[in-house]
């Protein structure tokens, strides 16, 4: 399950475990197609991966703090620490393939 968090509840968020992050919008086509997938991948790894989804347009400072310029954007942190980066919608097979890492 995705998680809807927003910039104030992030840090504590990602503090601790393996973190994905989805940094996107509503307005965003590539976005909405990349929900569902997101959806599937948190479920089969529910218990060892926490999944977040924060839209970019209600958090513009930590978009900023992170440099997120494009959307879709997920972000894996581990232990509150950015281990990986993938921008743009992915397939559920690429996108199950970077949260293992």
């Amino acid at each position: 399950m995705v998680k809807q968090i927003s910039e104030s509840e992030f840090d504590e968020a990602v503090k601790s475990g393996v973190s994905v992050v989805d940094f996107s919008a509503t307005w965003c086509g590539p976005c909405q197609m990349l929900g569902p997938v997101l959806e599937k991948v948190s479920e089969k790894h529910a218990g060892s991966i926490n999944f977040y989804k924060v839209d970019v347009d209600e958090a513009p400072n930590l978009c900023q703090k992170l440099g997120i310029m494009s959307v879709p954007a997920v972000y894996l942190f581990k232990d509150g620490v950015q281990t990986a980066t993938n921008i743009g919608f992915v397939p559920e097979a690429q996108l199950d393939a970077f949260v293992s890492q």
